[in-house]
């Protein structure tokens, strides 16, 4: 699941702004079931490898997002580009982006630097189209770019020092960076017509029958069913998968994707806490800072005139 890669699927048949009450209770909600979620990852990596992890969660979740679907009777991509589109786009920013991610922490890297190094993924795409579709920055957003970028050389230098971060779960982030920021710019240009219901049930279930096979190949499908386990399928498949996802079609639907993209930023630190509550991991002062940092150039980044 990627969030912001959704505001592409926005309806334009916005309904009235939200109250301020009501806005804050969903945003919150949002982003913390989005920031818990690494960890609850980590947890669910003791008993099951990364891609058969992600395709039985997907198999359960877009079973779950069809029925949805149907019940709401959401219209349909209406060719087979569209939906040709809405699968390769799902295939990027969830399958790449969630092996990505999930062997980062399967490594041995942090939940919350994992959080960090993918919270870039807005001012990474903000970098290429400025490059190479031709969306100017303005000064401010370059300065966005290398304080965000020094936030995390910030952390990530830090952890170095102390010979704590793996090679290859660095390398594993980045590939998921790389593939979620492609997937949004796929999305960007190919997708904006299709609703977000039904795409979500193409992306979910696209990433589950690629998935799967490999998951058979390369890890065997090994997976031990106990009660860790479950319950990190439960979180990932109610709270974030269906619950985060309908969360953040409402506040579309009310024009205020933009305003809780904004608290986005703040999925880091919420990772790097439960990360701490969960398994003990305390987050130090120099990643603090470079947490900070690196939220405020995205926030800057991402700001609109």
């Amino acid at each position: 699941m990627n969030p912001r890669r959704q505001p592409a699927l926005q309806d334009p048949a916005a309904a009235s702004p939200l109250s301020t009450p009501v806005l804050a209770l969903l945003a919150t909600y949002f982003v913390i079931v989005w920031g818990a979620g690494f960890v609850a990852t980590r947890l669910a990596l003791q008993s099951a490898p990364p891609l058969t992890y992600i395709a039985v969660r997907y198999a359960i979740a877009s079973g779950v997002a069809l029925v949805a679907a149907l019940l709401m009777r959401a219209p349909w991509p209406a060719s087979a580009a569209a939906w040709r589109h809405a699968a390769l786009a799902g295939l990027a920013t969830h399958a790449g982006y969630l092996a990505g991610s999930h062997y980062a922490q399967y490594w041995g890297l942090s939940a919350g630097v994992t959080a960090l190094i993918l919270a870039l993924q807005p001012l990474v795409t903000a970098v290429v189209a400025a490059r190479w579709l031709g969306e100017r920055l303005s000064g401010l957003q370059r300065a966005g770019v290398g304080v965000g970028l020094g936030g995390v050389v910030l952390v990530v230098a830090h952890h170095v020092d102390l010979g704590s971060i793996p090679v290859r779960g660095l390398a594993a982030v980045a590939a998921s960076l790389a593939c979620v920021t492609a997937g949004t710019l796929y999305q960007r240009r190919h997708g904006a017509g299709t609703d977000l219901r039904t795409g979500v049930v193409i992306h979910l279930a696209a990433t589950a029958l690629v998935t799967a096979p490999l998951a058979l190949l390369f890890e065997g499908f090994r997976i031990t069913w106990n009660a860790p386990i479950a319950a990190a399928l439960l979180y990932h498949v109610l709270l974030a998968s269906i619950g985060a996802f309908t969360v953040l079609h409402v506040l579309m639907r009310h024009g205020q994707a933009t305003r809780v993209t904004s608290l986005l930023y703040l999925t880091p630190p919420v990772a790097a806490l439960f990360e701490w509550w969960v398994f003990g991991t305390a987050p130090t002062a120099t990643m603090g800072l470079g947490m900070l940092l690196t939220a405020v150039g995205v926030a800057l980044v991402t700001r609109r005139a």
